[in-house]
């Protein structure tokens, strides 16, 4: 396995490399958080699937679904599938035509400063918490290489993943997400086609998976309720996530933003069936695995030469480094330009460079905390798309799209939804409490934009009257 790490490690030089080379035409905050505007759309699109495709769907959906069958994967691939697109659908262009810097410059010129600063405490977590689970995925790929610990290995992650997103920002980011998506697509085509030739062929391996693990909705212990809630986390949880919005942004046109988007979606979704499949046949191929999270680097291992094995750990990495670059970068992007710039108007732009990387930093050294004491991939991926998601759904898209309601409806609609998700995920221990903390966001939105209209009127009238 010596040869294995070395060949991992020479993989992650040549990564480096090729951020360190891009990262010399950063020359402004808009370069280093968003590309200078410039993605095409095959650069947009492999960014938004690089981006999104991360080790949750290779290494963690892959697990839930050896363990629980494909209702494991209605969140990923088939809920972040759907989220993709109708991003593509709804959002893209009207995102693009606003000329934000980051999303959370719709919550300032909507709303208020004090509601972008609450925004941006909301959406900051998130973005942490998805690092978490990318640095956790890398430390298992580095640990079922070698014989290092897993939390040893989680540590060399942090380190790595930090530097490599320190150096190049989104404009780096985006070029390697070319490599790293194809790297990708390749390892998995690659192992899918050797697992099914081990097994005896297509058909054999098809033979293992017993029907029961083929339900995708409802099962015998769970309500609609309950399926509803675990596809509306990655869905409407996502839907307005930084990262994609960041992707949205960085694009030349509304139209390519919207392409980059819809292409991004459907490679996503054809390339995570592969997952999905090795998760399904994993019982019978590897049978009583105490942690599933390990089928398919066991799987890898098991079926591929040092070589290649090498390549598939590399493209492993590959998805792994795109994801955590673009979680860190879109966190270290909402404290620089939204909560520290604004204090700092002599600030020149490599001032605002050096902020952004600074909060790369710091991101970064919270995420491996949490990588450290989390109890698994898609236990991070599921809290980071339902932590504070359903206030900012809520008020992002009424902020977009209507003028119904003001600062005050904003900030109690973040703050219901807040309060309600934690009090169900944690104290009460609700069965759907996503799904009840976007309709108290929705109902507290638009009480409190009932109340604002009658306030407004009742001083128009006060005025009237005194005039």
């Amino acid at each position: 396995m010596n040869t294995v790490l070395l060949g991992v490690f020479l993989y992650l030089l040549i990564q480096f490399a090729i951020g360190i080379a891009v990262s010399k035409r950063v020359a402004s905050e808009a370069d280093y958080l968003l590309a200078g505007r410039r993605l095409g759309l095959a650069l947009g699109a492999f960014s938004v699937f690089a981006t999104w495709f991360g080790a949750e769907t290779i290494v963690g959906a892959a697990g839930a679904i050896y363990d629980t069958g494909l209702a494991g994967g209605s969140a990923d691939p088939f809920g972040y599938a759907l989220c993709l697109i109708l991003g593509g659908l709804l959002l893209a262009m009207p995102l693009w035509r606003r000329h934000f810097t980051t999303f959370a410059d719709l919550f300032r010129v909507r709303y208020s400063p004090g509601v972008e600063r609450l925004a941006v405490l909301l959406m900051v977590p998130t973005s942490v918490i998805w690092a978490a689970a990318q640095i956790r995925a890398f430390g298992q790929v580095v640990s079922a290489s070698s014989n290092i610990d897993v939390s040893a290995a989680i540590s060399v992650a942090a380190i790595l993943v930090v530097l490599y997103t320190v150096i190049g920002g989104m404009l780096a980011d985006a070029i390697t997400d070319v490599v790293q998506g194809a790297a990708l697509i390749i390892g998995l085509v690659v192992l899918f086609f050797v697992v099914n030739t081990a097994a005896g062929g297509f058909s054999v391996t098809l033979g293992m998976v017993e029907p029961g693990r083929l339900r995708i909705f409802a099962t015998e212990k769970q309500s609609w309720l309950e399926v509803a809630e675990e596809w509306a986390v990655p869905v409407f949880g996502s839907l307005l996530a930084v990262e994609l919005i960041s992707r949205m942004l960085a694009c030349k046109s509304p139209e390519t933003a919207r392409g980059a988007m819809l292409l991004g979606g459907g490679i996503y979704l054809v390339v995570g069936l592969i997952p999905v499949f090795l998760g399904l046949i994993g019982p019978g191929l590897l049978p009583g695995l105490e942690d599933g999270e390990q089928i398919i680097p066991r799987l890898a291992q098991q079926h591929l030469s040092s070589f290649v094995y090498v390549l598939f750990a590399g493209a492993l990495i590959s998805a792994i480094l795109s994801t955590v670059d673009s979680a860190l970068l879109a966190a270290a992007s909402l404290i620089s330009h939204n909560l520290i710039v604004p204090f700092r108007p002599d600030w020149s732009e490599r001032h605002k460079v050096r902020s952004a990387r600074a909060g790369v930093i710091a991101m970064g050294c919270i995420a491996y905390v949490m990588a450290l004491h989390a109890g698994g991939i898609y236990a991070l991926v599921e809290t980071a798309s339902a932590f504070g998601s359903a206030g900012i759904f809520v008020v992002g898209l009424f902020g977009l799209f209507t003028r119904i309601g003001g600062a005050a409806s904003a900030y109690a609609a973040l703050a219901a939804g807040m309060i309600v998700w934690l009090a169900g995920e944690y104290a009460l221990a609700w069965s759907t409490p996503y799904l009840i903390a976007l309709g108290s966001a929705l109902a507290v939105y638009l009480g409190s934009a009932l109340l604002e209209r009658m306030y407004a009127a009742n001083v128009q009238a006060a005025d009237k009257v005194s005039s």
